[in-house]
């Protein structure tokens, strides 16, 4: 009698997984290289995991259905391999369609003016006439209702395909979303990390953005779940790391960029933008006072390979600004006006140099050994 790989296959429909409770030939587990010479009969089988339990028992089942509905002097015994499947891909994130690029922005410590930078980057883009939005991800300590004296806005819902979206507060061409819209701005937000991360999800894929050139998020200071969260939700099209010149806030960069570049987490780094670079007096805007040091981010950026995307000085106006609701970034007659819109420019070029040379940023899947 002559062996064929359609009475191996028939053979091997008689094989269930123990673990699974159904035959190997529907579970897709037996590889096409089934090979036959003479009475020898080999092939592959195929495993979610090469530590899979059932390996040793299924093999064994292999071999005795050969030799029951092949034929008993099949030459099978060590002839049975094991192979692992490919992973497939996991699908890209759906939540935001009509956005064309995500960019987060962080820092590696507090108080370096992220949000700040953030704020005035979102008005430079929409001055530039790009679509904006810009969503506050600092669950704990929101500030953008703030930057944009928007305390008092409470966003509207819409239901669309049976589904309540959160229609964004728009305010000098941004539009904005923040946990702030959605709580007494003089209660402290006492949360959980889990509470917080649903937050960001909910602000994430409830948030009715539309078409965007570019959605900013700005992150809290550090590296928290709220950073994990974010980049196993949405791939992020690249990172733009906050700091000051001074060392301490250096040492806690380092940190930031590190946590994007990590192997787990892969995120492409745009670049750095140093706040707080150097003090301007309104009535002297030629004069540059180091307070915090000279150039630290620079040299840092220098040292990674990475681009220094802009300088933003110490003007009073930038403080006024952020208290008032008035991005001073709308006036680019200004030093600071001036700062942020040539910062822009540097992070449209960064983006579009990222989008030349590497592939998309994928959903980050991080799994617990």
């Amino acid at each position: 009698m002559s062996f064929y790989p359609k009475l191996v296959l028939d053979a091997l429909q008689h094989v269930v997984h123990p673990g699974k409770g159904k035959d190997i030939i529907s579970l897709g587990m037996v590889e096409d290289d089934i090979r036959i010479d003479g009475k020898r009969i080999s092939f592959s089988l195929l495993f979610d995991r090469a530590n899979d339990p059932m390996v040793a028992s299924v093999k064994s089942a292999c071999v005795q259905a050969i030799k029951t509905y092949v034929g008993k002097d099949a030459d099978i015994e060590g002839n049975i391999y094991v192979k692992i499947k490919p992973r497939q891909p996991k699908p890209e994130s759906t939540l935001l369609p009509g956005v064309e690029h995500v960019v987060a922005i962080a820092s590696g410590k507090g108080g370096v003016g992220k949000s700040t930078v953030t704020s005035n980057l979102a008005v430079a883009l929409a001055q530039k006439g790009y679509s904006v939005g810009l969503l506050d991800a600092d669950i704990f300590g929101p500030s953008v209702p703030k930057m944009f004296a928007t305390e008092d806005a409470r966003p509207q819902l819409e239901k669309i395909d049976g589904k309540d979206r959160i229609v964004p507060v728009e305010k000098y061409g941004v539009k904005l979303l923040s946990i702030g819209y959605f709580v007494n701005p003089d209660d402290a937000l006492v949360w959980r990390g889990a509470m917080a991360t649903n937050a960001l999800k909910q602000l994430i894929g409830d948030g009715l953005w539309g078409k965007l050139d570019y959605l900013l998020i700005d992150l809290p200071p550090g590296t928290s779940d709220i950073h994990l969260t974010l980049v196993q939700t949405i791939p992020l099209t690249g990172a733009v790391v906050v700091s000051t010149p001074q060392e301490v806030a250096l040492a806690d960069a380092r940190k930031g960029i590190s946590m994007f570049q990590g192997e787990k987490i892969d995120v492409p780094v745009l670049g750095l933008v140093e706040n707080m670079a150097w003090f301007t007096p309104a009535e002297f805007p030629e004069n540059k006072y180091y307070i915090f040091g000279k150039e630290g981010c620079k040299n840092l950026a220098e040292k990674l390979g990475l681009p220094l995307l802009g300088q933003i000085p110490i003007v009073q106006s930038i403080r006024e600004g952020g208290d008032d609701g008035v991005p001073p970034a709308i006036n680019i007659d200004t030093v600071t006006g001036l700062a942020f819109s040539k910062l822009a420019d540097a992070v449209v070029e960064a983006v579009q140099e990222r989008k030349t040379n590497l592939p998309p940023t994928k959903v980050v899947e991080i799994t617990k050994k």
